[in-house]
C-alpha cells in the first residue's frame, strides 16, 4: 500500500507541475484554459499534500523517522515558562 501511495504521490505533483505551467503560460484571452489547468493543478496539489502526509505518517509509525517532539512534559514546561533552567 505504501508504494502506492508514492506512486499516487509523484504522479500527483507531477500533474501539479504540469498543469500549473499550462495554467500559467495560457493566454489571457483563453480563460476556460487557463481556469480548467488551475483547477487540475489545484487537485494535484491536494492529492500530492495528502499523499506526502500519508507517507510521512507510515515513516513515523514503522520508526523509520523518529516522531517530531511537538509538546514539553509538565515539569519542563514550569521550568521554561519561569527561566529556571
Amino acid at each position: 500500500m505504501t508504494k502506492l501511495i508514492a506512486i499516487v504521490n509523484v504522479i500527483a505533483w507531477s500533474g501539479f507541475w504540469a498543469f500549473g505551467y499550462l495554467a500559467m503560460s495560457a493566454r489571457v484571452e483563453d480563460t476556460s484554459q487557463m481556469v480548467t489547468a488551475a483547477i487540475l493543478a489545484a487537485i494535484g496539489g491536494a492529492i500530492g499534500l495528502w499523499a506526502y502526509f500519508k507517507l510521512i505518517r507510515h515513516t513515523e509509525d514503522t520508526g523509520y523517522a523518529k516522531r517530531p517532539n511537538r509538546a514539553m512534559q509538565e515539569e519542563t514546561r514550569d521550568v521554561v515558562e519561569w527561566g529556571m533552567g
